[in-house]
């Protein structure tokens, strides 16, 4: 099926905004064209959710936080979520408030969305540090903040699938075995490698393109790193490096049928599965890259996550 044409239509609107301008130089004027272009599609937070600040304390550094709660659910479900853009750009308050304040909507379950520091100020491993000591801080003061205390997810779009996926992965060995109860991926990072199919079919894009990701790669592990073969990688850099310690969580991945990450969402849903989880893989036709943050650009797109998190809540309905 072809590219939805209301997600077309906002890449012309983007393209009439931008296309005139130089690209991006550095970090910081990709981070500011991300806000930029984030801003076309901005909307009220939804009326069902209260939002507000919340600070981490967490070892040599303090992360600042967003927390969305579903109005008149007490002590609902936690979802700790990682916001997505290459490691490089996005922010819970600005470029990803939506997508999360419409998964807590949807879902019925709180989501606290961390701001975790970026590279390539703050390369590898500082980001995937942060979604891990994150990810165990919430679990241990679910009761103290005002969530279910039985039960823990974790989630993200993109980098930040990558980094919540590594993150469940860690706590799991460090803390406790089977303290994350679920994981919600949107089209996740999890593979340093740029020859799978999907890679080849949408190398330029829309939405994201091969040189985009390799660049935000290289600017997470270093160019280094990242010409190393798969098999040497670091577990948290490649997710499917080596057998889980402990069986993973169930898991929602709903990957874009056209992205250059769909392969790599559906192969890690595969590693899943045969490592014991149950897995829900939902492929999203007509949809590119970044759908899930212009859910109201496009009709399609909004179904999309709202099935993903009907899904999501029908799999974690007995945990």
């Amino acid at each position: 099926m072809a590219v939805d044409p209301q997600i077309l239509q906002f890449y012309q609107r983007v393209a009439e905004h931008f296309g005139a301008l130089p690209p991006p130089e550095d970090a910081p004027a990709q981070r500011a064209r991300f806000e930029a272009i984030a801003a076309l599609s901005d909307r009220p937070d939804p009326e069902g959710v209260d939002v507000s600040d919340l600070s981490l304390p967490l070892a040599g550094r303090t992360l600042d936080a967003l927390v969305f709660r579903p109005k008149g659910v007490a002590a609902p479900r936690l979802i700790v979520w990682f916001h997505g853009g290459g490691w490089v750009v996005g922010a819970p308050r600005t470029t990803h408030r939506m997508l999360t304040a419409l998964i807590a909507q949807d879902t019925g379950c709180a989501v606290v969305s961390v701001d975790y520091r970026l590279a390539p100020e703050h390369p590898f491993p500082t980001p995937a540090d942060d979604a891990r000591d994150a990810l165990a801080y919430l679990a241990e003061h679910r009761v103290r903040l005002g969530f279910d205390p039985d039960f823990l997810a974790v989630g993200g779009d993109s980098a930040g699938g990558h980094l919540a996926a590594q993150a469940a992965q860690a706590v799991h060995a460090a803390v406790r075995p089977g303290l994350v109860n679920a994981q919600f991926l949107v089209y996740p990072v999890t593979t340093p490698a740029f020859g799978s199919e999907s890679y080849n079919a949408f190398a330029q894009g829309p939405g994201l393109t091969r040189d985009e990701m390799r660049w935000y790669w290289e600017k997470f592990i270093g160019a280094d790193a990242l010409d190393r073969p798969l098999a040497q990688q670091d577990a948290r850099i490649f997710l499917m490096a080596q057998p889980p310690r402990h069986t993973p969580p169930d898991t929602l991945v709903i990957v874009a049928a056209h992205d250059v990450l769909r392969d790599d969402g559906l192969r890690y849903a595969d590693y899943l599965v045969q490592h014991g989880a149950q897995v829900i893989t939902i492929e999203a036709s007509g949809m590119t890259h970044a759908f899930a943050r212009i859910q109201f650009e496009a009709e399609r797109a909004r179904e999309w996550m709202r099935r993903a998190a009907h899904a999501f809540v029908g799999m974690i309905r007995e945990e």
